[in-house]
């Protein structure tokens, strides 16, 4: 199949091998959609994460869910993936406005840098269609509720990808927290380190890099749902410049944030350590510790402690990040709010942001976020088989 570029990309356009002139392939945003049994997406950055894991993902999401456009600067990414995948249509950053317009996609799911989360999401929802946005949801609360409130202006569905709340083990581990086995949760401790390469998006300040704002988040957020409560309080330290990657961005975050109940959660995050990607629970009679916890590659183990007793659990990897779609896409065709929801992703940013203002000052932050009703629970799971590793195309891997 030959991916359709608009005119602006190359000469002159091809759509499934045959010339076509640009205007007579241009659906009016005006016409009413039909209603549809899969939700067509395009994915929006060709990076790492795209290639490794979201477009191999739609081939376990095939009951609603469509890949049917590519948008990147980068045209071997697009020739090469759109290929590969026999993805229909291509466009550039600059025809992105085209790609949301021409009528070939219900939805995006944003693979961009952070800084770029919030403009992509807007002018997706301004056009009528549905987002799916790679956490940190952006770098600001102001343009976290920038993204909710065209969404909701538009009615169209805003979810942040936060994978780990389909992942049985960790979903396991909610439901362990919440029956009342571990008694009273005390205390929640996770640590989240890797070796990042030296230029990396992640190292640049311009585009929202940072060990807090990547990898940091994970913490926070598992801290949350296993709680499920916000913090009233959080304080941090950052270390920055232990070697040149890190001159703009912090290598390594220590935070503390308190939760209601006199419950406590710790963590630290770093981008120059060895690979850890671990949290633990500890309740008044019993914990959990999660070790892998975090990754999206690989078995994950869950390790439990009750009266004394001790006993391991080992999880198959899994496809994380069809179930993301496939519970999107019926969110999307059901008419149903999603969760995890834009609220989740600004609550996250919020407390990332409070943490930064904390290592600045010295001070400890209070929060008063909003409430959060619906959290992640088991019923949420879906489990399709892994992803082989495919072959990338002028991206590396962020780690060392």
């Amino acid at each position: 199949m030959e991916c359709y570029y608009p005119s602006s990309l190359r000469g002159e356009v091809f759509l499934m091998g045959r010339s076509v002139s640009t205007k007579s392939s241009i659906v009016s945003s005006s016409k009413p959609r039909a209603r549809v049994k899969r939700v067509r997406y395009a994915v929006v950055g060709l990076g790492h994460i795209a290639q490794v894991a979201v477009i191999p993902a739609f081939a376990h999401a095939k009951r609603n869910s469509e890949l049917t456009a590519l948008v990147s600067d980068d045209p071997n990414k697009l020739k090469q993936l759109s290929r590969r995948y026999d993805v229909p249509y291509c466009y550039s950053y600059e025809q992105y406005e085209q790609c949301l317009r021409e009528g070939h996609i219900d939805a995006v799911y944003i693979a961009l840098p952070n800084s770029l989360h919030c403009d992509y999401a807007v002018r997706a929802a301004k056009a009528g269609i549905h987002v799916l946005c790679e956490k940190p949801m952006a770098v600001t609360e102001q343009e976290c509720r920038r993204m909710i409130q065209a969404a909701d202006r538009a009615d169209t569905k805003l979810m942040i990808a936060y994978r780990l709340h389909f992942e049985k083990a960790n979903m396991n581990t909610v439901e362990l927290a919440q029956s009342g086995k571990l008694g009273n949760l005390r205390l929640f401790n996770s640590v989240f380190t890797q070796q990042v390469r030296e230029g990396d998006i992640r190292v640049e300040a311009e585009l929202g890099g940072g060990s807090l704002y990547d990898i940091g988040v994970y913490c926070i957020n598992a801290a949350r749902y296993v709680f499920q409560a916000n913090p009233t309080k959080v304080s941090a330290g950052v270390v920055k410049g232990t070697d040149r990657r890190f001159r703009e961005v912090d290598e390594m975050t220590a935070a503390w944030l308190e939760f209601p109940g006199n419950r406590l959660a710790t963590f630290v995050c770093s981008f120059g350590a060895a690979d850890v990607s671990a949290y633990e629970v500890v309740g008044t009679k019993g914990r959990v510790r999660m070790d892998p916890a975090y990754e999206y590659v690989g078995e994950l183990r869950q390790d439990i402690t009750l009266n004394g007793k001790s006993r391991t659990r080992q999880y198959e990897g899994r496809d994380q990040f069809a179930p993301e779609l496939l519970y999107f896409s019926d969110c999307i065709l059901n008419a149903r709010p999603p969760e995890p929801s834009g609220l989740e992703g600004l609550i996250d940013v919020a407390i990332v942001e409070a943490l930064y203002r904390s290592a600045k000052t010295g001070r400890a932050v209070s929060l008063a976020l909003p409430d959060k009703k619906q959290w992640p629970a088991h019923d949420q799971v879906i489990q399709r088989p892994p992803i082989r590793k495919p072959a990338l195309v002028r991206v590396k891997s962020p780690s060392l």
